[in-house]
């Protein structure tokens, strides 16, 4: 072989290994999609009248509050943290947002508060990781309790939510012909939550800045770039993310309760690997995110269908959740070789 012929096989070869180092980031996303789609089908298949406007649009819709959820979680597990704050911060600010309607206080008013109080959690539990050391486990363990205790001491008990613009993002209803797809202002607000967060990750620096922290966080430091505010504000994020999920579920059931949102940090998380976010951080996309989520979705909607019990649903979901940490392995373990 000449040597003109070797450079060229060279070359090939590089190209070859950058294009699977570029997209090797994409395989648990499309396997997370090439899921969702067999399960809808064989769903269709068995039950002939699963995949339907009104299922399809129940599907976003009752899980409106935990995409937006997801999107947060991603920005954290970018960075190689966790939140299991979320879950209990959405019981808090809905139980808290309730509280001042029923006293009275204008919904302009009540939901930036509850906005605020979810970034104050988040950024509690950026400055115990950052400045304290504090693992991101056990920061984010604490503020879970800390937040589900404020959700009792607002009240032991459900408070009714009769405030018509909280009740109104749930019960009004866009649809063009009847019995087509139909969506509600929290299923809108998910979607743009979901647009805002794939473009900030994919298009801004801070995004940029978020993935190569996840990536190498020395590195990243020797590089200059601004580690310790963007890890803040990743948990900022999603603590804005639970305090309008907080919101979002309070439209949905129209009553909040002190125990709402047990084990949704744990669910949470479940969608946001199965969509292909590496739990080292580093590689995950929000769309990925958003996949999982419609994925434990369509789990909890088959077995309403079936009519068995609502464990098979945690079941499945730790089933599927173990396959895709094993194929994360993998993929990191290969793209680990192909640079050595």
């Amino acid at each position: 072989m000449t040597a003109s012929g070797t450079e060229r096989r060279g070359a090939v070869t590089t190209a070859v290994q950058r294009f699977r180092s570029r997209h090797a980031s994409w395989v648990p996303v499309f396997g997370a999609l090439v899921i969702l789609i067999a399960m809808m089908g064989g769903a269709q298949a068995y039950f002939g009248t699963f995949v339907t406007p009104r299922v399809l649009s129940a599907l976003l819709l009752d899980n409106a509050y935990l995409l937006i959820l997801a999107v947060g979680m991603t920005f954290v597990i970018l960075t190689g943290g966790i939140d299991l704050s979320v879950g209990a911060v959405m019981a808090f600010t809905g139980m808290l947002g309730a509280s001042l309607l029923s006293q009275g206080l204008p919904t302009a008013v009540v939901v930036p508060v509850m906005l605020l109080l979810g970034a104050g959690m988040g950024l509690a539990v950026g400055v115990m990781v950052q400045y304290f050391g504090v693992q991101p486990f056990i920061a984010s363990l604490a503020a879970m309790f800390a937040a589900r205790g404020l959700a009792f001491m607002v009240s032991l008990s459900s408070i009714k939510v009769e405030d018509p613009a909280i009740l109104w993002l749930q019960s009004a209803r866009i649809q063009g012909a009847p019995g087509s797809f139909y969506l509600t202002p929290t299923g809108i607000l998910a979607l743009l939550v979901v647009l805002v967060g794939i473009l900030v990750l994919q298009f801004t620096r801070f995004g940029r800045t978020i993935y190569a922290i996840g990536g190498n966080e020395q590195s990243a430091r020797l590089m200059g770039l601004p580690v310790v505010r963007t890890k803040l504000l990743a948990y900022v994020i999603s603590g804005v993310c639970a305090g309008l999920a907080g919101v979002v579920f309070t439209a949905y059931t129209g009553a909040s309760y002190p125990l709402n949102g047990i084990g949704t940090e744990l669910d949470t998380i479940a969608a946001v690997v199965i969509g292909g976010t590496l739990l080292t951080g580093g590689s995950g996309y929000v769309l990925g995110s958003m996949i999982g989520v419609f994925v434990y979705g369509t789990i909890k909607t088959v077995i309403s269908f079936l009519g068995a019990e609502q464990a098979w649903t945690r079941i499945t979901i730790g089933g599927l959740l173990l396959i895709f940490v094993v194929v994360q392995r993998v993929i990191v373990a290969r793209s680990a070789t192909q640079r050595s």
